[in-house]
């Protein structure tokens, strides 16, 4: 269908168009490119100024659909300006006068024509009526072929363009030799080469004359890129097109297919393939709702207990912050190992605690990342909440995890925590995904490849689809990890925090309440048959190293996790009673055996600072470290009987007679034993990272109709109809601008305004040297200042009369 008329004379440029429009139209227009409202345009030619500035195009055009784009390319190399049944042939390859037999597929690209063609003028990337559809110019700029800058539909220059700057007797020559009657002047020359290109039934004639081999060349160019080498001599088929200017020279060893060539052979298509219909993206498998929230809630279980994993590898000793910012690749390396995952993994992980707020550096002079107090508030809420605070903090997130490891434009490693890792992109994609697969039936997963293939077509513009697939393949894998998804679907509470509701509730009856007993075995190990509550999950986290992950965790107990717990100030009295009270078996005879030896052992060797020294009772143990060969680094050399002293610091005493298999404890300068916990190191209060956003932030409808009404204000202010005025005034204005006026005629002019309750327009000059035109109302004049509704700004103003450059009488019908 053809798009509908407008109503009217057709605008003449761009500002004209923008000015028809109803305010409804113009918020809609700043609504989807807000770099226009930076600041607000002081009238409707501003903003068309600002709509047709380079970077402001450039960024309306990433944000088109495929087939909006393919129209908005089709533009640039047709005719400007370009009939609308131009346009839809472009795109159909079907002329205007094509009668009934148009094919099939061309049926789409005119149902879909008009939305598209609308999309591009509501960004005001194109204007004018029916008859005469005009892309902006610089629009045309970016998307018309060149020679250094290919089009995305293949095509090349036109024939006037490509015998721009040829020799007039050159251009005779192939005149001739195409068969037409020699012209009086270049200009008709082309214009009559472009007529023959142009007309189908002598263009079929002419290419029925070539020589097969010409048709192969012309088949290697037709679809793009258009230009071929061709060398000194060339083969006689490339100089009989190069004769007829089928091929022309661009330069001394290039030639170029010109674009009505290429049309002609495409059957007037601009490009190889149109695309009106957004590709589908239906479910490749279908699971049972209530298996996909399960999967989701055991992974949610699981990136809980990483989280807090994690930042409790990191309140002790936390990594150092590289002076370039971020974590050092050993330090990545070290807490995967802690985590037993992947590198690329606890990046993830890492990130998603630090936008949550959970980790920061701690801003000291030797900075280090620890956790921030909102951990502690964190770890107290319930399993639900705590994990609603992750997710609500991944959506929006635009710090990028997965790029960590790869370099960046100056070849510099991007590393976890970094600077460098934001990319504005990532919430709308990761939002984007998860609408695609919520608008599936619930339980349904989509393909990955429809998925790239839907985000592809939606922002299809180099450069950015490119980055658009990777994040889009990395929300898959972080939102399965996440628990957002699950086995591909979207849960229950995936869809939740995606309508802005809080998943908690929905999350919460799909955990295992957590449980306040073990099953201890008599191989000594530990079975928690869920999530532990908080004191005993920490107390068993001292006490025992994990071994295993899952719906189960198990738990082993070694005499070097048993020491550590008798470290941290425990007696074995406190550790069987801990056990007999939290197991639902029986304390097995073996794990009891084991904390009754190593406390036993615990504290029998005393390690003190000398430098350091070891004290016992039993000299012959003293006696048994000093034969020991494996003693030699430490240095001992006996003081007395039951003292030895040692050349090493008291740690790497304690951690090598540890080694050797002895269990000594540290002791304080008084001879008490040391409890060797560590305090949980803290930063000061940290915020969460504020995202990277995209452009301007979405305005508001406040921000919308305020702007909507100043560029109103502003554009009556520019256009109202003036008074005639004085000879002399007159003469000292330039056309279109405020006439220059005395101060007493200001004054005069202002003060009568004021008294008839009429509207005068004004120039001024503020404090900044800025000038505006504006319409005001006067209703007090005195003291050298003008007080009246500001219609321009809607609202009162005062104005310095000495700073008013000019005051003009409205036409009685203004205002």
């Amino acid at each position: 269908m053809p798009e509908p008329s407008t109503a009217g004379t057709a605008p003449r440029s761009l500002a004209e168009a923008l000015r028809a429009r109803d305010d409804a139209a113009l918020a809609a227009l700043l609504r989807a490119r807000p770099d226009l409202l930076n600041p607000v345009p002081g009238d409707v030619t501003q903003l068309a100024t600002r709509a047709g500035t380079r970077a402001s195009v450039v960024r309306a055009l990433e944000h088109l659909d495929r087939f909006s784009l393919q129209c908005a390319e089709a533009l640039a190399v047709a005719p400007d300006p370009c009939p609308y049944e131009a346009l839809e042939s472009l795109l159909t390859g079907v002329a205007p006068d094509g009668g009934d037999d148009r094919p099939a597929a061309a049926d789409a690209v005119r149902a879909a024509l008009p939305g598209a063609l609308r999309t591009l003028r509501d960004q005001a990337l194109v204007w004018g009526g029916p008859d005469a559809v005009r892309l902006v110019r610089t629009a045309r700029e970016l998307l018309a072929p060149s020679a250094s800058r290919p089009s995305p539909t293949g095509l090349g220059p036109t024939v006037a363009e490509a015998t721009a700057g040829m020799s007039p007797g050159r251009v005779q020559e192939i005149v001739l030799a195409a068969g037409l009657p020699a012209t009086h002047d270049p200009v008709s020359a082309v214009s009559a080469l472009t007529a023959l290109f142009t007309d189908g039934e002598r263009m079929s004639a002419l290419l029925d004359e070539a020589p097969a081999e010409a048709h192969q060349v012309l088949g290697r160019l037709v679809w793009g890129p258009p230009y071929g080498e061709v060398t000194a001599n060339p083969t006689p088929p490339v100089r009989w097109l190069r004769d007829r200017g089928l091929l022309l020279p661009a330069s001394t060893r290039t030639v170029v297919l010109p674009r009505e060539v290429a049309l002609h052979l495409r059957g007037g298509l601009a490009h190889r393939t149109a695309e009106p219909v957004a590709p589908p993206v239906a479910a490749a498998r279908e699971h049972r709702p209530q298996l996909v929230d399960a999967n989701a809630a055991g992974q949610a279980l699981a990136a809980l207990s990483t989280v807090e994993e994690l930042v409790k590898y990191w309140e002790h000793t936390g990594p150092a912050v590289l002076r370039a910012g971020g974590l050092a690749v050993r330090d990545l390396k070290r807490t995967a190992a802690a985590l037993d995952t992947t590198e690329s993994l606890a990046a993830f992980w890492i990130e998603l605690a630090y936008a949550a707020g959970l980790l920061a550096s701690d801003g000291e002079a030797d900075e280090r990342y620890a956790p921030t107090p909102a951990f502690d508030t964190w770890t107290e809420l319930p399993p639900a909440e705590r994990w609603s605070a992750l997710a609500a903090a991944w959506l929006p997130a635009t710090r990028t995890s997965a790029l960590a490891g790869e370099q960046d434009a100056k070849g510099r490693t991007l590393s976890v925590l970094g600077p460098d890792l934001d990319r504005s992109a990532a919430p709308e994609v990761r939002r984007r995904v998860l609408e695609l697969l919520a608008a599936l039936p619930e339980g349904g997963s989509a393909d990955p490849d429809a998925l790239l293939a839907r985000l592809a077509w939606e922002r299809p513009v180099r450069g950015t689809s490119e980055l658009r697939a990777r994040l889009a393949h990395w929300t898959l894998a972080e939102a399965e990890l996440l628990g957002v998804t699950g086995r591909g679907a979207l849960s229950a509470p995936g869809r939740a925090l995606l309508a802005h509701e809080d998943p908690g509730p929905l999350l919460a009856p799909l955990l295992p309440e957590p449980v306040d007993h073990v099953l201890l075995q008599a191989d000594l190990t530990a079975v928690a048959p869920g999530p532990l509550r908080r004191p005993l999950g920490d107390v068993l986290a001292v006490l025992a190293d994990v071994e295993s992950k899952g719906g189960a965790t198990v738990y082993r107990f070694t005499p070097g996790s048993v020491r550590r717990a008798l470290d941290a100030g425990r007696t074995a009295a406190d550790l069987h009673a801990f056990l007999a009270e939290h197991s639902r078996t029986p304390v097995p005879q073996p794990l009891s055996y084991l904390i009754d030896d190593v406390a036993r052992r615990h504290g029998h060797l005393r390690v003190g600072a000398a430098s350091s020294y070891v004290r016992c009772d039993d000299d012959a143990v003293l006696g048994e470290l000093l034969a020991d060969k494996r003693s030699a680094g430490l240095g001992l050399r006996r003081l007395a009987p039951t003292v030895l002293a040692a050349q090493a610091e008291p740690g790497a005493l304690l951690d090598g007679l540890r080694a050797m298999g002895y269990a000594p404890a540290a002791e304080s300068r008084t001879g008490d034993v040391l409890v060797a916990r560590a305090d949980a190191h803290r930063t000061p209060r940290r915020a969460a990272p504020v995202p990277v956003p995209d452009g301007p932030p979405a305005p508001d409808a406040t921000l919308l109709g305020a702007a909507v009404r100043a560029i109103r204000a502003g554009d009556l202010a520019a256009t109202a109809v003036r008074k005639e005025p004085a000879p002399s005034a007159a003469a000292s204005a330039l056309p279109g601008e405020l006439p220059r006026t005395s101060a007493a005629e200001t004054l005069a002019t202002v003060q009568a305004a004021a008294l008839t309750g009429s509207a005068v327009w004004i120039g001024y000059v503020n404090a900044d040297g800025a000038a505006s035109q504006r319409v005001i109302a006067p209703v007090r004049v005195e003291g050298g200042f003008v007080t009246g509704y500001d219609h321009t700004a809607d609202e009162v103003r005062t104005y310095a009369l000495h700073r008013v450059t000019g005051v003009a009488e409205l036409a009685d019908d203004q205002v």
